[in-house]
């Protein structure tokens, strides 16, 4: 994917929420390989779960697909005649532009449709694989369970959700450590302290994160039997459930 630097939030000015506006799509790709510590394993290894759970007459969706990263990820690992078909849905026009984009370069294979709309209003139906690779945590809190019960009701049998989430700890020092180890990871690739405080300062009302255990227990509330942590490092994460 092309992408330009993430310098959004390198100098001073008023300060709004974090939107996934033009100017984020357009250096998307640098913010979180930069940021999400096991990012680009996650996405990598999303292939391999389409690839163990997509069906023949089946829908894959890629809820919150921001450019498309887990959409691709999930095509090439598939057989062009897998009749299967991947939906890519974002309430966000800009990234969904350059998701269209991406897919249309990344040649043949498993036929993609592209939704602009809140994820939460999208019929989930005849499902074999769900991602929601850190999207469920910009989704205000009362609305998750919800979200996650339609998911699982529009499931096949032995159909998979990919949950992946930026995640806190109950523990006060693992969750200090934690946030250190991932603040180090950003200047380690190159954000300056004022970079990481105003862009902290951009999420905090956006970004709300849970504990694995609160991951779990909804779930478990939401009907999945199965619920597996796969993928951790410092203070994200991504769980499978399986129906």
């Amino acid at each position: 994917m092309s992408e330009g630097r993430d310098r959004l939030y390198a100098e001073g000015g008023d300060l709004v929420d974090f939107a996934f506006d033009e100017r984020v799509a357009g250096v998307f790709p640098d913010m979180i390989r930069r940021s999400v510590p096991g990012y680009e394993n996650v996405i990598a290894l999303t292939g391999l779960f389409a690839e163990r759970h997509a069906r023949p007459g089946t829908l894959l969706y890629d809820l919150g697909c921001s450019l498309g990263a887990s959409t691709l990820a999930m095509r090439r690992r598939l057989p062009a005649d897998a009749d299967c078909r991947i939906l890519c849905v974002d309430n966000a026009a800009a990234m969904l532009d350059r998701a269209r984009e991406h897919v249309a370069a990344d040649g043949p294979g498993v036929p993609v449709e592209f939704i602009e709309a809140d994820l939460r209003e999208v019929p989930i139906e005849n499902a074999s694989l769900v991602v929601l690779n850190f999207t469920l945590q910009f989704v205000p809190p009362a609305g998750r369970l919800p979200l996650l019960q339609r998911i699982h009701a529009g499931l096949v049998e032995g159909g998979a959700l990919i949950l992946s989430e930026k995640i806190e700890f109950a523990n006060d020092f693992e969750d200090d450590f934690q946030r250190d180890m991932q603040l180090a990871f950003k200047r380690a690739n190159g954000y300056s302290e004022l970079e990481i405080a105003r862009k902290r300062s951009a999420l905090e009302q956006v970004l709300i994160p849970e504990t694995l255990d609160e991951h779990r227990q909804r779930l478990q509330w939401a009907g999945f039997g199965r619920v597996h942590l796969w993928h951790q490092c410092f203070n994200f994460a991504s769980l499978v459930a399986l129906k």
